[in-house]
């Protein structure tokens, strides 16, 4: 079966993969889609993987209050530039204030909606 550029660019603007990988992951499933998805998913854990050993000693510390209660969260990067990112430290506020309405309990917050994505945190 033969990708066309728009399946390439679909793919990728719903996963963020590079193009070439989208191209392989679509031509290895023979332009399935979701099979792509998960296809990538799996090249995807391989690369993390690799990377569990890493050291990310960079990062933010979040803080959320409200009235009485009150949550603190950690979130680590590898490098400084991640953790000066705007859109990082905006991930690590939000995680903060989803991590206060969890009432501290790490199953409902990995359950709860990320806001503006429509995917879990």
């Amino acid at each position: 079966m033969t990708v066309t550029a728009q399946q390439v660019k679909e793919l990728r603007e719903m996963t963020g993969v590079g193009m070439m990988d989208c191209k392989k992951a679509l031509s290895e499933t023979a332009g399935d889609m979701e099979a792509a998805i998960d296809w990538l998913r799996t090249r995807g854990l391989a690369k993390a993987a690799k990377k569990a050993g890493r050291v990310a000693a960079e990062g933010l510390v979040g803080v959320s209050i409200e009235g009485t209660r009150g949550a603190i969260v950690e979130v680590n990067s590898e490098t400084d530039f991640v953790a000066r990112n705007e859109q990082f430290q905006s991930i690590v506020g939000n995680i903060a204030k989803l991590s206060q309405d969890a009432d501290g309990d790490v199953g409902k917050l990995s359950e709860m909606p990320y806001p503006g994505t429509g995917r879990s945190a």
